[in-house]
């Protein structure tokens, strides 16, 4: 598998995560889970199958200095860099292209650096399983099994077994689905055919460009710019001017809902999740005996119950809670974040207002 590259995209903002993720220190840089950060993570469990030198990690140019300090092996031509943010299919797009052009036939695995996998064994398992179907023509995901009803994902519904590598089967996937409402979230529960979108790809970089040029025929033609301009002095300058350009959109939503030959390898037990919004540290940490989700050094909390009490590392301050249930609050020492917990999916809104408010820039 020498042809096997992987593709980290490194460059979200993760505002559902303020006031702790900001911009000097975006989500993938903070460690939730212990002492490693979710991009050392990211890293650290694909090296074992992907060395580092075929490693790519896609961000924006403000934040490489942050990712090569928590990462010191990461080569400096390792970075792959997008002008500004244009959703995740413009970044598919640059990799693959970039790409290509050290390997006409390279195979990719597009990860993320904001997920939680708690069984990096399984997870190395599948990627290597997804290399053969990828580097036979089929467009790859991983599909994770539910365990509740979620509505806060994407789904996929599954069809007939259409082959296995490594003891997993791949299938067919028929159609994507949009993050559902929570009536629909249990029909595709009790359905037993319908998987949780990952956002993890496996394919080969010539056949997701086939897919560009079908489905984003305006992104295809920035790609081609792209192209001609790579390996020369003006390349650089060509990706800032076709990045300009280009409308945001999602690789899903560009790709993948209307494109040929799109297989799925089913996992269950991964303890796979996306650390999307505050609520989502719910289903992967420890809660104490109330139900209470602490990530604190000073704390005294009496009648509190269902709440997510965050302190920022290296705070002192006493936070203290008395006869409160289901709130989220986050203690940065700066900013002060308090909301119920069925609100947490909306911080983004308070990140939006501050933009308006050039005095309030130094709190984004």
């Amino acid at each position: 598998m020498d042809d096997y590259f992987a593709v980290i995209m490194a460059g979200g903002g993760g505002t559902r995560l303020w006031p702790l993720s900001r911009q000097d220190r975006p989500k993938q840089t903070l460690a939730l889970f212990g002492d490693r950060s979710l991009f050392q993570m990211a890293v650290e469990r694909v090296h074992p199958l992907i060395p580092m030198e075929r490693l790519r990690i896609a961000t924006i140019r403000a934040q490489v200095g942050l990712l090569r300090e928590q990462v010191p092996a990461l080569p400096a031509d390792g970075f792959l860099i997008e002008p500004a943010p244009r959703g995740t299919a413009s970044v598919v797009g640059l990799a693959a292209v970039t790409l290509a052009h050290e390997d006409a036939q390279a195979v990719m695995a597009v990860l993320t650096a904001d997920h939680h996998i708690a069984n990096e064994t399984l997870l190395r398992s599948l990627l290597a399983a997804a290399y053969q179907p990828a580097k036979d023509g089929h467009l790859v995901t991983l599909g994770i099994e539910p365990t509740q009803a979620s509505t806060g994902y994407g789904y996929l519904e599954l069809g007939e077994q259409v082959g296995e590598v490594g003891g997993h089967p791949f299938h067919k996937v028929e159609s994507f689905r949009e993050k559902p409402d929570q009536q629909t979230a249990e029909r595709y529960l009790a359905a037993g055919n319908y998987l949780w979108n990952s956002g993890m790809f496996v394919w080969r970089v010539d056949r997701i460009l086939q897919e560009f040029d079908r489905h984003m025929p305006e992104l295809a033609a920035g790609l081609a710019r792209i192209t001609e301009a790579l390996g020369t002095s003006s390349a650089v300058q060509v990706v800032e001017q076709v990045w300009e350009t280009l409308r945001s959109q999602t690789i899903d939503f560009g790709v993948m809902e209307n494109a040929d030959d799109v297989v799925v390898l089913p996992t269950k037990d991964l303890g796979w999740w996306d650390v999307g919004s505050w609520n989502r540290l719910y289903d992967v940490l420890p809660l104490d005996e109330q139900g209470n989700l602490v990530l604190a050094q000073e704390l005294i909390a009496l009648d509190t119950s269902g709440t997510l009490i965050v302190q920022e590392p290296g705070q002192s301050r006493l936070v203290a809670t008395l006869g409160v249930n289901d709130l989220v609050i986050v203690d940065t020492g700066v900013v002060l974040l308090v909301t119920t917990r069925d609100r947490a999916e909306q911080v983004r809104a308070l990140v939006d207002q501050l933009r308006q408010d050039p005095t309030k820039h130094r709190y984004l």
